[in-house]
Parts: structure tokens; sequence; C-alpha cells
């Protein structure tokens, strides 16, 4: 029996919310609320075996879990090796400056657990879509028409973000590099590889969703994490630090904020 999209809707916010409250009391036993940076990938692999489980594992939802349990698997590995052993991220000391004396936690659930799990919820819409279909043999098939856009999205933006992901963790890797800015490789290209990979991981998912009825409904939400990468917790926050370094000015002038495309001279 096909699930109505309504309880698939529900079961995928609960499936996020049990992953924040397991993350939220280990973040309040290490005094360490980055930690939600890590289970951000994992969120939506939950709520792509969700879609698995309540489709009676069709060919189509597997595929789409297997993508997203590699792109968000990937997530979680690169950021836990990247903070493992450091303190807590400035951006949560700058959120949390403002919580009541004896009320951190509370304030973290409310500020930081509850705001990235709705963010979640409604950016995995497209997934959650995908998994629902509307007739038996809709259901088998695993990629129809522009799903196969959608996959080869998924598959280059994935490819893109973990190459320049690797390319920063060798740069970094060299005591030579310390406190210079990495402008080699896909950095040549655009300031952010590893975001402009994520946002067209995303929108690689919602071409996948145009597979059903009202998946091209979904569309703000490739909308939604594209300007979260580039204005909010992404390319904006980041550039703020990045500009203090010496020979930023020259590095922006030549190379892309996000799009990739050659660097100017």
């Amino acid at each position: 029996m096909t699930p109505s999209l309504p309880s698939i809707f529900l079961v995928s916010a609960l499936a996020i919310l049990v992953l924040l409250a397991v993350t939220a009391v280990i973040a309040r036993r290490q005094d360490k609320y980055a930690l939600i940076d890590v289970t951000w990938g994992l969120l939506f692999v939950a709520v792509s075996w969700v879609g698995v489980a309540m489709s009676g594992a069709t060919a189509r939802s597997l595929v789409l879990a297997a993508l997203v349990t590699v792109w968000g698997g990937r997530l979680a590995l690169h950021l836990a090796r990247r903070t493992r052993g450091m303190g807590e991220d400035p951006r949560y000391v700058k959120i949390l400056s403002g919580a009541p004396e004896g009320k951190k936690f509370g304030y973290a659930v409310r500020r930081v657990f509850l705001v990235q799990g709705v963010i979640a919820w409604f950016v995995s819409l497209p997934l959650q879509v995908t998994a629902w279909t509307t007739t038996t043999h809709e259901a088998h098939r695993v990629v129809a028409g522009v799903g196969w856009l959608g996959v080869a999205l998924v598959v280059a933006g994935l490819v893109f973000e973990s190459v320049g992901d690797a390319q920063l963790a060798a740069f970094k890797a060299d005591p030579a590099n310390r406190g210079r800015l990495m402008d080699r490789g896909l950095w040549a290209w655009t300031r952010h590889p590893n975001y402009f990979g994520d946002a067209v991981v995303w929108w690689g998912f919602w071409f996948m969703a145009l597979q059903v009825s009202p998946g091209w409904a979904t569309v703000l939400s490739p909308v939604a994490m594209t300007i979260l990468l580039v204005k909010v917790s992404g390319v904006a926050l980041l550039e703020k630090s990045m500009s203090q370094r010496p020979g930023w000015a020259d590095y922006a002038a030549r190379t892309s904020a996000f799009v990739p495309r050659p660097p100017r001279r």
C-alpha cells in the first residue's frame, strides 16, 4: 500500500527530532554545540531511509537513499575529522552568548537545534516527495526521464565538493601554507568549491523529485539551501574571516565567489 504524503512528512519530522535530541544530549555533556554540524548531513540520511521504509523499499527510493547516504555520510565524516579535538565553534559561541544565565541548554535547543531541524525538514522535501509514488508501476521504476539529470547533478556536485575538501585539507596539512589563502586546484576557479558542489547536489535531488507529480512544488527547498550556502551560513560568513588574510583582495578579484569560472588575470 502506498503511504500518504502527509504521513511521510510526519515520520520524517519525527526522525529528524530523534537525531537532534540525541545530538543535543551529547552536546550538553561535552559543552560543544557545534556537534550539530556533524549531525546535519545525517538528518537527510535518516529522512531518505524513512522514505525507503514507508515506500516498501522501491527501486527508486533505494537509489535515492544510496545517493543521500553517500553525500550525508561523507559530509558527517569530513566534519567530524576536521573538528576533532577542537573547542566550541566561534559561530555557536556568538549565538549562545545571548543565553540567560543557567539556561544555556534550553536556549541552544530553541536557537540551534529546533531551527536547524525545521530547515532540514524543509530542505529535505524533495527527498520525501521522491520516495512517495502514486502507482505500483511508477514506484518500481528506478529513475525516469528528468530524474537521470538529477542523478548526474548529484554525482557531479558530490565529486566537486569532495575534491575541493580534499584539496583544502592537503593544503592545510602543509606547515608552509600556514596563514596563506588556498588558491589552487578548484579553489582557483571558485572561492568555495565545497559550497558550490553542495548546492549542485540539492538541485540534483530536486530534479529527481520531478519524477513524481508534486515534485515541482518542492523547488523552494533547493532555493533555500542555495541561499543558506551563499548568504547565511556559508560563503558570506566564511568570507568575513577570509577577508582579513594577506592577499585576499587579489584572490577575490580574480576568483569567482561561487559559480566556477576560469580565474581572471
